[in-house]
């Protein structure tokens, strides 16, 4: 049952994003066989260090969608204090719903199941526009975004060059 309302929910989000593009990014399925699976193109945003980019990445949702967040993984290389190495996102909206057992988010902040496609992907670009280098997924690159900005923005812009090549 549970499995049958996230199919449906998630048809409807990417609908809607079908009919009504949201600038900044777009979303479609990996596969056309699995709703589960999706593609986003995450454009840098404008004024920002990732202006110019073209970030290519998985959104993959769990069965029990909305109730539990996906994961959004980047395919193309970021280099980001919220950023994991591999390429998964650490940002609070999709940490799972309740408390945090470390305290440093709050309930609210978490995974809500009001959250659509179009909410976790401008948290995302959002992300990219201000990191937080408070509770970093990257420590190399929050340290670097806090010590050698001037390096920090050789490499974002090198990727920026890069993920261009990628389209």
């Amino acid at each position: 049952m549970a499995q049958e309302q996230s199919v449906l929910l998630l048809r409807r989000q990417l609908r809607e994003l079908t009919k009504h593009p949201v600038e900044g990014f777009s979303a479609g399925l990996v596969n056309d066989d699995n709703i589960y699976e999706w593609e986003v193109m995450i454009l840098g945003p404008p004024d920002t260090l990732y202006e110019g980019g073209f970030f290519t990445a998985r959104l993959s949702f769990p069965t029990d969608y909305p109730l539990m967040p996906p994961k959004l993984r980047f395919v193309t290389e970021l280099w980001h204090p919220n950023v994991y190495p591999d390429g998964e996102v650490c940002i609070s909206i999709l940490h799972p719903p309740g408390e945090d057992k470390y305290g440093y988010e709050q309930a609210n902040e978490r995974w809500l199941p009001v959250h659509t496609v179009e909410t976790i992907l401008i948290s995302v670009i959002s992300m990219l526009s201000s990191p937080n280098d408070e509770s970093p997924a990257n420590i190399e690159a929050a340290k670097e975004w806090r010590e050698d900005y001037p390096t920090f923005k050789k490499k974002v812009q090198r990727i920026v060059r890069k993920s261009a090549d990628y389209l």
